[in-house]
């Protein structure tokens, strides 16, 4: 191919790119039947979808939102994966046991070991299958707790979560599988033990859809105040950086038929959102990543900025100022796209040098240029003596102009939620699955422990939502062989 009709060709895929709408299903569509129901239109749920139909099967996807996506559209660093081709390429040679280890220290060795290693073996794999349907993860940056380059974008470097909505929704439209959206779910439905349906509510009005198996990927609750504080009465008025359909609604259905929960005071508060506007921002991980440090109100440095979440936001917590500055300059804001779309919605005080960005801020300039200073000698030096942090170094802070976003912690990541194995079947107190139930991605607890690693959610939904799509259609091929 010629370097001429390779620029068509990429001008053509982004014309193409910016030209996709898509069209939920028309609910008049609606069947009382299908082989299988997705409950959740975010990552898990996309994917389960896409999968099953793969298999053969004829899935439906129920939201009950009027838009698509859920968390996952929010999210914006990338999925964590190991021993991927993508890393080979930027010559990063990366280990599973690695991916395993980083999580397992990250999450307070207090991860369903099962759900973990299921999780850090099929990394790679769901890499290759979003790349088989054309969803280019090629760049690479990293996420705190994480000791290597193993957090996998579009070499775009948009934010991972709408760039994945968008692109899976196109597999779902080429398809021409089902989706819902204003549908509510009110009740599994069981027949001799076994689900066999929902009930939902469409406009005010009930109605009964019937399915072979249900896939519960509805998410977390964490723009649920109530349920919330029920676990953690601690969090009480914390802002959330949720979705307002985050509110466990996966939880209650499937407790209403004897599942187990597991961890559900094990919430995830991100050390760096904005909220100095009306709505809440999270300030990706990437951001860090690719080398911003957080200072306070003195202009210093007060910890290591990639450390695990817990331990960022308790420093941050600790110092009692409601909340941090990042600083960052042009370079770093060159490989985090997001940063465009933050500067967008009035997030980022710009300076065309430390000396005015720290006037802007209200920090002490010379001290602020100290600290700048001290933290290019560690990146050139690749010694933090300060706070001993390793990764997130491929870049000082010398490009003007430069840039700060005021943040603080909110509530983010809710790790506890039903209990499930390693073939995604949702159990019952006694630990056997509930048959034809079947969960992943946020909704399913115990994979995260204590703190949920940046970049291991979008994998949680891509990894989980492609073995529940597999073992639904699993459930259903046995159901039809002894059904004969």
């Amino acid at each position: 191919m010629t370097k001429k009709h390779s620029k068509i060709k990429k001008a053509n895929k982004k014309k193409q790119t910016a030209k996709f709408k898509f069209v939920p299903t028309d609910i008049s569509e609606l069947q009382d039947h299908y082989d299988l129901i997705i409950v959740g239109s975010g990552g898990t749920g996309l994917t389960a979808a896409i999968q099953a139909h793969e298999l053969g099967l004829s899935p439906v996807i129920l939201e009950k939102m009027s838009s698509i996506g859920g968390n996952t559209t929010r999210a914006s660093s990338g999925m964590n994966a190991s021993e991927t081709s993508v890393q080979l390429d930027h010559k990063i040679v990366d280990s599973m046991d690695d991916f395993y280890n980083d999580t397992f220290i990250g999450g307070g060795k207090k991860n369903n070991p099962e759900l973990l290693k299921f999780f850090t073996t099929h990394g790679a794999l769901a890499i290759d299958w979003l790349a088989s349907h054309g969803i280019e993860l090629d760049d690479l940056t990293t996420t705190g707790g994480m000791s290597v380059l193993r957090t996998h974008r579009p070499s775009s470097m948009a934010p991972i979560g709408g760039f994945l909505v968008t692109e899976l929704l196109k597999q779902v439209a080429k398809e021409n599988i089902p989706l819902f959206t204003d549908v509510l779910v009110k009740e599994l439905l069981q027949d001799d033990g076994a689900i066999d349906g929902v009930e939902v509510e469409i406009n005010g009005e009930k109605s009964t859809i019937k399915g072979d198996a249900v896939i519960l990927a509805t998410g977390g609750f964490g723009a649920n105040q109530k349920l919330l504080t029920k676990y953690r009465p601690d969090l009480e008025g914390y802002n959330t950086t949720n979705s307002p359909g985050a509110t466990g609604d996966g939880i209650t259905l499937a407790s209403a038929v004897g599942a187990k929960l597991v961890d559900m005071d094990q919430v995830q508060v991100h050390p760096t959102v904005q909220q100095d506007t009306d709505h809440p921002f999270l300030i990706g991980e990437a951001v860090r990543g690719e080398g911003a440090i957080l200072v306070n109100k003195s202009a210093k440095r007060f910890v290591n900025e990639l450390d695990t979440r817990k331990n960022v936001t308790a420093a941050i917590d600790d110092l009692k100022e409601h909340g941090a500055y990042l600083i960052l300059d042009q370079g770093i804001r060159d490989r985090v796209k997001a940063i465009e779309f933050y500067d967008k919605v009035g997030l980022v005080v710009t300076g065309s040098s430390i000396e005015e960005l720290a006037d802007s801020i209200g920090l002490d300039a010379k001290t602020l240029e100290a600290t700048v200073a001290t933290w290019n000698k560690a990146v050139d030096d690749h010694n933090d003596a300060e706070f001993g942090r390793t990764t997130g170094m491929d870049r000082s802070i010398v490009k003007g102009p430069f840039f700060s976003i005021h943040i603080a912690p909110a509530v983010h990541y809710t790790m506890g939620g039903l209990n499930i194995d390693a073939e995604t079947h949702v159990l019952d107190e006694k630990g056997q699955a509930i048959k034809g139930l079947f969960a992943g991605g946020e909704i399913a607890g115990g994979l995260h422990g204590n703190n949920r690693i940046g970049g291991n959610s979008i994998a949680e939904t891509i990894i989980f939502g492609r073995q529940a799509g597999q073992q639904a259609f699993k459930f259903i091929q046995n159901l039809e062989k002894t059904s004969k």
